[in-house]
């Protein structure tokens, strides 16, 4: 339950560091994903995005200067699986890296008989419970107007974000309530383990391949889709579109139908 104190630090927060209106507008034009919000989730997803550019300190990587409209639009993004949940879901960590491109990480990795492998890849984001969200902004670029890929990298780490909120990015964030254990691992178990099957036969996956990967990114792919690309996941996974649905409290296939009009 929300103290007197809290707030009136968040209405203090909200007056005073308030979203200009026309770099708001500018912002917002830019995203596909936020088509079909009513006027009552874009005021609600305004309040976040006020909230989350207050908590989080943004760093360019790599001498890259980000603007305040770069910077907005990461939040925007960052807000929108949150609308369900309010900006608590979002605490606990404090950073925001935008590298300009596609980034690489070097690591020691054991594996299952304890020998340790040097690896390097290049990644376009990357996040951790209590550690940095950190994305690519020429990705963040790409996704923006793209909104039948599927592709979203700042809606991906933020899935994972939640994901771990109980622990490890396993694919079983913990749950709003009232909804059924049961109905969420079986609908998302019986679709991984499918996509995985598709993926190994290299028949069509339907969607990303990458999601084949894990359980923790077989989750992070499908709120991708859930929010980007909702026809695609209602037409080949119905019952985790559904259980998204219930988990992020929203209806982007609704938004999409009702925007067509």
């Amino acid at each position: 339950m929300m103290t007197f104190f809290k707030r009136a630090r968040i209405r203090y927060i909200l007056h005073r560091h308030a979203i200009a209106h026309d770099l708001w507008v500018e912002a917002t034009e830019k995203l596909a994903v936020l088509q079909g919000m009513t006027s009552v989730e874009k005021a609600h997803l305004r309040e976040l995005s006020t909230l989350f550019l207050y908590e989080k300190k943004f760093f360019g990587a790599q001498e890259f200067q980000l603007t305040d409209l770069m910077c907005l639009i990461i939040a925007v993004q960052a807000c929108l699986p949150a609308l369900g949940f309010g900006i608590d879901c979002l605490l606990g960590w404090i950073e925001v890296i935008v590298y300009p491109a596609a980034f690489r990480v070097s690591r020691d990795e054991k594996d299952a008989a304890g020998v340790v492998h040097h690896r390097e890849q290049a990644l376009i984001g990357e996040s951790w419970s209590r550690g940095p969200l950190i994305v690519s902004w020429e990705d963040v670029e790409r996704d923006m107007q793209d909104k039948h890929s599927g592709h979203n990298v700042v809606i991906h780490e933020i899935a994972h974000k939640l994901d771990m909120l109980n622990g490890a990015a396993d694919g079983f964030p913990p749950l709003q309530p009232g909804m059924i254990i049961t109905e969420w691992s079986t609908a998302l178990s019986a679709a991984y383990e499918g996509l995985v099957k598709r993926v190994e036969h290299r028949h069509r996956p339907y969607i990303n391949p990458y999601a084949a990967t894990n359980p923790g990114e077989f989750f992070a792919v499908i709120s991708e889709y859930f929010f980007c690309a909702p026809e695609i996941l209602q037409a080949n996974f119905a019952d985790v579109y559904q259980q998204l649905q219930l988990y992020y409290r929203q209806n982007p296939l609704l938004r999409r139908q009702l925007d067509s009009k």
